[in-house]
């Protein structure tokens, strides 16, 4: 399907898809929604930013029972970040209805002794959370889940990796013995099957397959370190083009904070995100880089699962991840919304192993090195044939520049000849950028006005 129009949703959701301008559905999207709708069970495996959240949304709200006040609909995330971001989706969807949904968010390191006085009033309709606290809720009788017919395991394969599996098995035990199960994930690892099988009747297998597990509109870069330092190889990348918005991935909560604290002494406006920060200070932190305060934001790889910031236009790998799976989502938070992206991944000389093992799941890099401050392409590690790469839609004039780049001309021309394509395509994606997050505020203050 081409459209939204034809999945025949309620009325407040294409007003809610219209202010969030969401025009034509994604590939998962086509995929799932009817097999939801249709209610059965269902396994959706595609790559990170492929639109998996409104994917199960969108069908769970349109079939919700509105005026009846109790648990119809359990959603559990691995990390506490995504689970706001979900909640903020799904509170974005029900904006424009007419008949109050009751949703509510249970994640670890919150006020629980306020949760439980709030449930003792009322039950929510749709719970998202952690595994661990919606299932302390459920164990002390605050929370009631037996009404419950539709379970969503998000990231799923995160969900096993950190262990939390036996909470969602616990959790899916007490639902409604007719339960739609709805699992999500970029991948489904082997040690799942077993879970998937207790509870899921023939489920569908939703499928999108890629070419590569990384988007096609992501530039994806390896930089050896040579042994250089890294905080000052990082804060030059930073400090090369002015990219618009850079996420940097570190593998431990001390590393993430080393590099936030030499950026910041270097005289950067940099924030972290890491499991240590209380989730008071995580959330406030997540409001601010969504409202752009921040160019810079240093985070772990647990938040890499969470974080859905608007406008990324670069990541910056300090290493690479040791669980590799967390490379793709690390890489995911850009090139998201058909925007151009850039991925930079720093390794040592002793990680040609490592590298070797994420080509072989289909990664390809294109090496780089820094020279005279600027960012030029290295020769291929193994000395590989490199393919032509298409070239990108320019201007006539860029494509003059680029056509006088064959001739035979002097090697100082050359290099303003590469700076001056370079900066004419980072100024026409920073425009991009811009233009789409001014008309996303613009017709969300319309909207806005129009239903108040």
């Amino acid at each position: 399907m081409s459209n939204f129009k034809d999945y025949h949703f309620k009325d407040y959701l294409y007003k809610a898809l219209e202010d969030i301008n969401f025009k034509t559905p994604t590939d998962i999207q086509t995929k799932v929604i009817p097999t939801i709708s249709h209610g059965k069970d269902v396994i959706g495996k595609s790559a990170t930013g492929s639109g998996k959240t409104h994917a199960f949304l969108l069908p769970i709200l349109n079939k919700l029972e509105e005026t009846k006040p109790y648990v119809q609909v359990i959603i559990t995330t691995p990390s506490r970040e995504l689970s706001y971001q979900i909640y903020e989706n799904a509170k974005q969807l029900i904006k424009f209805s007419d008949k109050p949904i009751k949703i509510a968010n249970y994640v670890g390191g919150t006020d629980k002794e306020r949760q439980k006085d709030k449930l003792e009033n009322e039950q929510p309709q749709i719970v998202i959370g952690t595994p661990g606290r919606i299932l302390d809720l459920v164990n002390d009788g605050s929370l009631d889940i037996h009404t419950a017919d539709k379970l969503v395991i998000d990231e799923a394969d995160m969900t096993l990796d950190l262990g939390f599996l036996p909470d969602v098995d616990k959790i899916a035990g007490r639902l409604a013995e007719k339960l739609q199960m709805m699992v999500f994930s970029a991948t489904i690892p082997n040690k799942l099957q077993p879970f998937l099988k207790k509870y899921m009747s023939n489920p569908v297998l939703d499928d999108v397959p890629v070419e590569s597990v990384i988007s096609k509109n992501v530039d994806n870069w390896l930089i050896s370190t040579k042994g250089k330092d890294k905080n000052d190889l990082i804060y030059k990348l930073l400090t090369i083009g002015n990219p618009y918005l850079v996420l940097i991935f570190a593998n431990t909560k001390k590393r993430v904070s080393e590099i936030s604290n030499y950026l910041t002494e270097r005289g950067l406006k940099v924030t972290e995100i890491h499991g240590g920060i209380q989730p008071r200070v995580r959330k406030r932190v997540m409001k601010q880089i969504q409202n752009l305060e921040y160019q810079y934001v240093v985070a772990s790889d647990l938040a890499a699962r969470g974080i859905d910031i608007e406008g990324v236009s670069h990541v910056i790998n300090d290493d690479i991840p040791t669980d590799q799976e967390y490379f793709i989502h690390r890489v995911g938070r850009t090139g998201r919304n058909n925007l151009n992206g850039t991925a930079i991944t720093l390794y040592e000389p002793g990680e040609e192993d490592e590298i070797a093992s994420l080509e072989k799941m289909k990664i390809k890099f294109k090496p780089k090195e820094i020279k005279n401050d600027e960012i030029v392409d290295s020769y291929d590690r193994n000395r590989r044939t490199q393919r032509n790469q298409p070239k990108s839609s320019l201007d006539g004039s860029t494509l003059g520049t680029i056509n006088k780049k064959k001739k035979n001309v002097k090697p100082g021309y050359k290099k303003k000849i590469q700076r001056t394509i370079k900066r004419k395509e980072e100024q026409q994606r920073r425009v991009k950028i811009q233009q789409d997050i001014r008309a996303k505020k613009k017709q969300k203050k319309k909207s806005s006005q129009r239903y108040r």
